[in-house]
């Protein structure tokens, strides 16, 4: 007895250690989340402030997000189909299973609430739920992911808002949806279908679950036109809600925006909210520096997209916003990034948008941040990765790569975490 006793106490003290699990208090039931008008509220008409991060290349790979990609497979659809020439299809699942299974563990979940983080952005592939060989088909493993990710975040008091990453047929020609250069979601009204399908699944699994904060139906759709986009992402959304009268639907924006869509509440469309991913500094909106954060968080008159102009789009469209993914910390420095960072959260905060960071973990084959990378963790400078051709490598060493994401040490982006719990506000006008 003393000695259980004893080892209570140690895990409560040393709770992310391997083989010591995390005794916790159980976290209070989080209120089911709407949006009305510009706000997100909780169920007392509270309004909420979400900020959190993604997890992504865990249920969708990204290659450049382990540093891996080499000899021309660097999408999940050219993976797979490796795997499956090579060792078959049950074992190309199994590998996929050992990969899920260790790129994100309890651990990362321990740490992700140590950051002071309230909401997690699911990215997932749809074939983590519909059997991609017999369409409208439940796998037998359909909801393990997904129910393990909503258990260890509610139970830590954290929300989760699950993302359709990869829509069957891809929904645009970048990497990022499963399959780089496929672009068929657009032109096949199958795979549209199967969407309404695939979303009809979740929402009637989840209509209940207080802790889901919602639904954010498809990602960067840019396959399309904005009109087209935003008429079946109508579509879309009836699908969605005729099983699920409770939880917030997201609407994607494109790479043009949200005008296409006009006010949501003309088509009848009601606790919703737009996404759009603004990365200053990032994807040709010039480059990483503090002057490029400034100018889009301060309204700089000289130019450019500013959360101003979005609070104003965002009024007349009496809507709330949701931005997805952005990257304020990269190339910074790291007391700097962790500054601009804080800076971003709370002047998102100040606007009512909810806001979660591209990415939450990022490996490279040497580690450690140096002057700042993508992830809010890495693996610690010396964990190397070895680039890995899964054109040749065997299973072992293929094996090996997948369980070292699991045990490897982790490098915290100590100045982040230190930003992002602290109590004191920060002002990017006061960042130098």
């Amino acid at each position: 007895m003393m000695e259980l006793l004893k080892k209570l106490l140690l895990c409560s003290a040393l709770a992310v250690l391997a083989g010591c699990a995390a005794v916790r208090e159980p976290a209070p039931q989080l209120p089911m989340i709407h949006t009305e008008g510009t706000r997100w509220l909780d169920s007392n008409n509270q309004q909420l402030t979400l900020r959190g991060v993604n997890l992504g290349n865990w249920l969708l790979n990204e290659f450049w997000m382990m540093e891996q990609g080499s000899a021309g497979i660097d999408d999940q659809c050219k993976l797979e189909a490796v795997l499956d020439k090579r060792f078959g299809h049950a074992e190309r699942e199994r590998l996929m299973k050992l990969f899920r299974d260790n790129w994100i563990t309890t651990r990362d979940w321990d740490l992700i609430k140590q950051h002071g983080l309230n909401v997690v952005r699911l990215p997932f592939i749809y074939s983590v739920v519909e059997d991609e060989t017999r369409p409208r088909t439940l796998r037998p493993d359909a909801w393990h992911y997904l129910d393990w990710a909503i258990e260890q975040a509610e139970s830590r008091g954290i929300y989760v808002i699950l993302d359709l990453h990869g829509a069957v047929g891809s929904q645009g020609t970048e990497h990022h949806s499963g399959c780089a250069n496929k672009n068929e979601y657009w032109s096949n009204p199958e795979y549209q279908a199967r969407t309404e399908w695939l979303w009809q699944q979740v929402a009637g699994r989840y209509k209940d679950r207080k802790s889901v904060a919602g639904y954010s139906i498809l990602n960067e759709p840019w396959g399309t036109t904005p009109e087209n986009m935003a008429a079946v992402m109508r579509k879309l959304y009836a699908a969605v809600r005729a099983a699920d009268p409770n939880h917030v639907i997201i609407l994607p924006g494109h790479v043009k925006g949200i005008d296409a869509y006009g006010k949501p509440s003309d088509y009848g469309m009601r606790n919703v909210a737009f996404e759009m991913h603004p990365y200053p500094g990032h994807f040709g909106w010039d480059k990483p520096g503090i002057e490029v954060h400034r100018k889009w968080l301060t309204c700089d008159k000289s130019g450019g997209d500013t959360v101003c102009a979005w609070d104003e789009r965002l009024k007349k469209l009496d809507t709330a916003f949701y931005v997805g993914e952005i990257q304020p910390y990269a190339f910074l420095g790291l007391e700097r990034g962790g500054q601009v960072a804080r800076a971003s959260f709370d002047t998102y905060a100040k606007y009512g948008w909810a806001a979660t960071a591209w990415s939450w973990k990022i490996v490279t084959r040497n580690g450690g941040h140096g002057e700042g990378i993508w992830g809010m963790i890495t693996n610690a400078k010396g964990a190397t990765v070895p680039e890995t051709n899964f054109n040749t490598a065997s299973l072992a060493e293929i094996e090996a790569l997948f369980r070292s994401f699991g045990t490897q040490p982790y490098e915290i982006h100590e100045p982040l975490q230190r930003w992002l719990t602290s109590t004191s506000p920060r002002n990017i006008n006061d960042i130098q």
